[in-house]
């Protein structure tokens, strides 16, 4: 599933998962979602306290670093978060969904946790069936050495910010009207933002372009942006990573938190228009906001937005697989007993299995037709015959291909075929034992029985007759 393709990643970064309250004190909230703190839920308990449901999981997050004294530490957190939004059900968007965020806390090398926590993104948008994906780049001090050159006052950099954040569903010339009659900018400042938020490319050529141009000058926040951006542009290349990002002077990530790298991964396979698929970025500050001696913890992370992955999917019909492996099916004489009790093998050796329960005794067209139409992929199949022999029949629709099997090696055939190579379960290993043990306990008896035919029963072996039982010698 979506939600066990993320953790996996999660586990193999060696994160642990820390969970967080579902609701916050208000206080705990506001201030750190810029002009979407509009959309917090306000809640209002019995005594009396503001509270508000969590927005996203950074922020509480932070406050649970502010009162634990950990140090270096990967975290992830796989929980709902709620907002105020006017819902959109084909853009994946909801008031209430889940979130999956992944964040490494403490003190690293310049960039390092950055790359990481980019790699982990880019890892699992990989492995899950959505297309290609692009990940958009930015840093925030570079952003506002942008604003600062082009003139922007610096009790407007937060609210512009959120203006050029729009630039990827709005066009260039209705940011510039906001920024200039909306937020009041002058409009030469706003023209020349205009010629750096327009700029993107491949981060190295992009990042070159830039310095040979001196776009800068020597702004010293821009020059500590852009060095920080060549790290972390090989340490991506060193992880493979950074064939899918993308340097765009854009990106703004309206969040009031951020303080260095910001990130979005969109989908660029074509279909649905989801925005963002995940999103995240280096938030340094805002721990210090809930401790009692501002004590600061360098923070970074990522949070996939699971809804917009499930939307993708359902648009490309990924998610019209069953979650159903095998039909337990029966002809003849055979009934929901014996359907029953092989389901329960199968289920036991971690196959995933079905039986039609409305009738006791099936014809095979309309469990056929049951198979079909919920996307089953694999037939067991019991008649009289089978389970005299104590085997079982297992037929892949997709190919046609049918096979007799052992029933007792039933479930690790499908297993192999699924691709969940492993250790047999116990209850399937014990049945393959039994099976076997009556396999050679049969052998034994009819080597018995031809010596005392005086039948040479094995290669290699001769018999010699006594009055009352044979004794076998090489």
């Amino acid at each position: 599933t979506v939600f066990e393709t993320i953790r996996k990643v999660f586990d193999r970064h060696g994160a642990v998962e820390i969970d967080t309250p579902v609701f916050e004190l208000k206080e705990t909230l506001t201030g750190k979602y810029g002009e979407d703190s509009k959309l917090i839920y306000d809640l209002a308990d019995q005594g009396g306290e503001l509270l508000a449901l969590r927005y996203d999981l950074t922020v509480p997050f932070a406050r649970f670093l502010s009162m634990n004294s950990i140090g270096n530490i990967k975290r992830f957190h796989i929980a709902k978060v709620y907002r105020r939004d006017n819902p959109q059900l084909a853009r994946g968007r909801y008031r209430e969904f889940y979130q999956c965020d992944f964040d490494m806390a403490g003190s690293y090398l310049p960039m390092v946790a950055d790359a990481e926590v980019i790699t982990v993104a880019t890892e699992i948008l990989s492995a899950l069936p959505i297309g290609s994906f692009e990940v958009k780049l930015n840093h925030r001090v570079l952003l506002d050495a942008i604003f600062e050159i082009c003139g922007v006052p610096p009790s407007k950099f937060r609210t512009i910010c959120s203006a050029v954040d729009k630039l990827d569903k709005e066009p260039w010339e209705e940011v510039r009207r906001e920024m200039v009659e909306d937020k009041g900018l002058a409009e030469e400042s706003a023209d020349r933002i205009g010629t750096f938020v327009t700029r993107r490319g491949q981060p190295q050529e992009l990042h070159k372009l830039l310095l040979e141009q001196n776009v800068f000058g020597t702004h010293p926040g821009a020059c500590k942006a852009m060095e920080e951006l060549a790290l972390l542009w090989d340490y991506l290349d060193a992880m493979g990573a950074l064939k899918f990002v993308a340097f765009d002077l854009s990106l703004a990530r309206g969040l009031d938190y951020y303080t260095g790298v910001i990130y979005e991964c969109v989908f660029t396979g074509g279909g649905p228009s989801v925005g963002s698929i995940a999103a995240g970025g280096r938030y340094d500050n805002l721990v210090g906001m809930f401790s009692e001696n501002s004590q600061q913890v360098p923070c970074v992370g990522v949070s996939i937005g699971v809804e917009r992955v499930f939307a993708i999917l359902e648009a490309k019909q990924t998610l019209s697989q069953s979650n159903v492996d095998v039909l337990v099916t029966s002809v003849g004489k055979v009934g929901v007993r014996q359907r029953m009790a092989l389901a329960k093998e199968l289920w036991s050796a971690q196959v995933s299995a079905e039986f039609m329960q409305n009738k006791d005794r099936l014809i095979m067209k309309a469990q056929m037709e049951f198979a079909l139409n919920k996307k089953i992929p694999y037939l067991v199949i019991i008649g009289e015959t089978e389970l005299e022999q104590d085997t079982v029949n297992v037929k892949e629709l997709a190919t046609q291909e049918e096979v007799a099997l052992p029933r007792a090696q039933a479930g690790n055939w499908i297993r192999r075929r699924l691709g969940r190579s492993g250790e047999v379960a116990p209850q399937e290993q014990q049945q393959e034992d039994d099976a076997a043990a009556r396999d050679n306990g049969a052998a034994e008896a009819q080597h018995r029985a031809d010596a005392e035919a005086g039948v040479c029963c094995r290669p290699g072996v001769a018999v010699q007759k006594t009055s009352k039982f044979s004794v076998l010698g090489v």
